[in-house]
């Protein structure tokens, strides 16, 4: 699907110089402070997402975010954007996406077809902040 290379290019394209910082103290551990809202206080979402973790949002972000994940020992392990595939086209583009949580060590990216928060079809943009090894802390 070329959607998916094309997301990846775009949120790479504005986000290497955010790869060589450490996690700021106001977002390292949950819940981050400023004006970051528990994603399940805002739509009918369980308070934690199995292979997603605990979700934080500042609402005046959405529908793309960043979206701050934390494991159960509200940990940061990634950042998640969710960019809607209506944007995904030439008159649209995510400049400067951030990567809030420090240090990128791997990013996914996949189709989502909607849900609770953000129903449009959209794509999942992960930083993950920890190894692939470590992404089994928010698999349950």
């Amino acid at each position: 699907m070329k959607l998916i290379p094309t997301a990846l290019a775009i949120l790479l394209a504005g986000s290497f110089s955010a790869f060589a910082h450490d996690v700021p103290a106001e977002i390292a551990k949950a819940p981050p402070a400023g004006a970051f809202k528990a994603v399940s206080s805002l739509v009918k979402l369980p308070d934690f997402l199995p292979g997603m973790g605990q979700l934080f949002v500042d609402p005046a972000s959405l529908p793309a975010g960043p979206f701050l994940a934390y494991d159960h020992d509200g940990k940061l392990v990634s950042t998640i954007y969710m960019l809607p595939v209506k944007d995904l086209n030439p008159d649209k583009s995510f400049n400067d996406l951030a990567a809030p949580g420090g240090n990128v060590d791997h990013v996914d990216v996949y189709y989502n077809a909607g849900h609770p928060g953000v129903e449009e079809p959209h794509v999942h943009v992960v930083l993950w902040h920890v190894s692939a090894a470590d992404e089994a802390l928010v698999a349950k």
